[in-house]
């Protein structure tokens, strides 16, 4: 099974995704509780599936940063975000799906392995660039980091071998040059 010809860099910029649904949204909003709550119900109101969510702390005290992966019709996107902008606690609300941006996401695999198979899962791992993070007697753990899709390839050779267990952060970025987040 080879792997999809992928750039194979700490992190690419940003493409457009393998699925066209998939958006990339940046949500800047004030750090107080229930936030994310209001946020996501904006989402599930509508029907708008999340792939993955990130919230983090802002360069600025109070504020957080949500990275929001999600897939669905872009006319109700629309919608989603103006929806977004006029909430209390949020700042602003930018789609960056196909902007210029800096992408990058990071997972652990725990693979079940024995020696015997060990070889060419360093070989895969060295391949994407991907760290062994705690070798056992019948596992290794990776850590990969990357585009989305790299992740996805890398993970997509290792299963045959057995993934005992897959944790992905999820989407994080930030848009290229002078343009906001």
């Amino acid at each position: 099974m080879a792997a999809p010809d992928l750039e194979l860099t700490d992190s690419a910029p940003s493409e457009p995704s393998l699925r066209k649904d998939l958006h990339t949204i940046s949500v800047y909003v004030t750090d107080k509780p229930g936030v994310l709550v209001r946020v996501a119900l904006v989402f599930s109101r509508r029907g708008y599936n999340i792939e993955s969510l990130v919230v983090s702390p802002s360069a600025q005290g109070g504020f957080s940063r949500m990275t929001i992966t999600c897939s669905g019709d872009p006319e109700i996107l629309e919608q989603i975000i103006k929806q977004l902008s006029k909430l209390v606690d949020v700042v602003n609300a930018l789609d960056h799906t196909g902007d210029a941006a800096y992408e990058t996401e990071i997972a652990l695999v725990k693979i079940d392995c024995s020696l015997s198979q060990r070889t060419e899962i360093l070989q895969i791992a060295e391949h994407y660039g991907a760290k062994v993070v705690d070798y056992a007697q019948d596992s290794l753990m990776l850590r990969i980091f990357g585009s989305s899709e790299k992740l996805d390839a890398c993970v997509a050779l290792l299963r045959p071998f057995g993934i005992e267990e897959l944790v992905r952060s999820g989407k994080i970025l930030m848009a290229r040059g002078q343009r906001a987040t």
